[in-house]
């Protein structure tokens, strides 16, 4: 069977500060750096046949320390962005719902607004992440390993289409993964399922989910 492991970057410097990426081409921290070697060790020993990645650098950076120890070269594919917040892009989340206390709580109620006015909806998200997944499935051989290094809002809205979830069921029943740590998704003759979910190295106390 073949099997594809959903992984979101290190920390940041914007995620600890409670700020919105989404497009933003941010770093990893140095704490965020750290999480991606540990985790790399991990996955390394699953002996992965593709390493794929977001070209935005803090998931690029992440999949790097993946490939450094399993000899493998990053492809990166810019379908597997994090959700473009747009003008919410660089704002902290507390301001965010200052400004729009509606949009927000129908975000928490598990409805699909549009991000900052004129970014994605989840459904974009959902579109370009799983034309991204279906052209990588279609290269692995039978029972080979891929992992993908992505973000948290876009690494749980796929994992929702893949294995037919509602994003408001997604939204509502699964906590967001935490930095550099993953989902597994692995194929049964009826389809494609979830079997790992928020598994890492240790909790990653403190990490900010989503943006």
């Amino acid at each position: 069977m073949r099997r594809v492991i959903v992984w979101r970057h290190g920390e940041t410097d914007q995620n600890a500060a409670g700020v919105y990426q989404g497009h933003l081409d941010s770093r990893l921290s140095a704490r965020g750096q750290q999480q991606a070697e540990q985790a790399a060790a991990l996955l390394a020993q699953r002996r992965p046949a593709r390493l794929v990645s977001s070209d935005l650098a803090r998931a690029a950076g992440t999949a790097e320390a993946l490939a450094e120890v399993s000899g493998l070269r990053v492809e990166t594919d810019p379908r597997w962005r994090e959700i473009d917040v747009g003008q919410w892009q660089g704002m902290r989340h507390a301001d965010v719902v200052a400004v729009h206390p509606d949009v927000m709580d129908a975000l928490d109620r598990g409805e699909d607004v549009r991000r900052g006015v004129d970014g994605e909806t989840v459904a974009d998200l959902q579109r370009r992440a799983r034309a991204a997944f279906d052209d990588l499935v279609a290269t692995l051989q039978e029972g080979e390993t891929a992992v993908v290094g992505t973000h948290g809002l876009a690494s749980r809205a796929l994992v929702a289409d893949v294995v037919g979830l509602s994003y408001r069921q997604a939204w509502l029943s699964l906590v967001g993964l935490h930095n550099a740590h993953w989902a597994e998704l692995v194929e049964h003759r009826t389809g494609w399922r979830l079997e790992v979910w928020n598994a890492g190295v240790g909790p990653s106390v403190g990490s900010v989910t989503d943006r």
